[in-house]
């Protein structure tokens, strides 16, 4: 119960921030986190994001960068299956801290019989200054 104070101190410190924005209904959850001094280092994560080219994009190691809930669900609605249709999408699930400092979603996306078939992608949506044009393996993206 010690740790339910500190939550809502984030909570009341977050809101001003995102109040800042005005006419954005939606706030930059990176920018909170740089102004409460909980984001990584910018320099650790340009060498998180040198090493995760290695592994397939969308993997726990090369998670998708995207900016806030928004971005995962506009890059998802991007992506299509090796026949050409919209995968199916299942709930959403958090996967812990990824290799760039910050929480990772997974959403699991079905083809049905179409390739990659089953499979599950990895998203990390404190990149608000990116947007991915690339397409994980077994899919194509829609151009943005």
């Amino acid at each position: 119960m010690r740790l339910l104070p500190t939550i809502l101190a984030v909570l009341a410190l977050a809101a001003p921030v995102a109040a800042q924005k005005p006419g954005n209904a939606e706030w930059d959850s990176s920018q909170v986190l740089r102004e409460l001094g909980l984001a990584p280092n910018p320099g650790d994560v340009s060498e998180a994001i040198a090493a995760a080219e290695a592994h397939p994009l969308g993997s726990m190691e090369n998670p998708v960068r995207v900016g806030g809930p928004r971005g995962e669900h506009v890059y998802i609605a991007r992506l299509r299956c090796g026949d050409g249709s919209a995968p199916r999408v299942g709930q959403r699930s958090n996967a812990g801290v990824g290799v760039f400092g910050t929480i990772v979603d997974v959403y699991p996306l079905d083809c049905g019989s179409a390739a990659p078939g089953r499979t599950s992608l990895v998203v990390d949506m404190y990149h608000s200054d990116h947007r991915e044009e690339r397409a994980p393996p077994g899919f194509t993206i829609v151009p943005g």
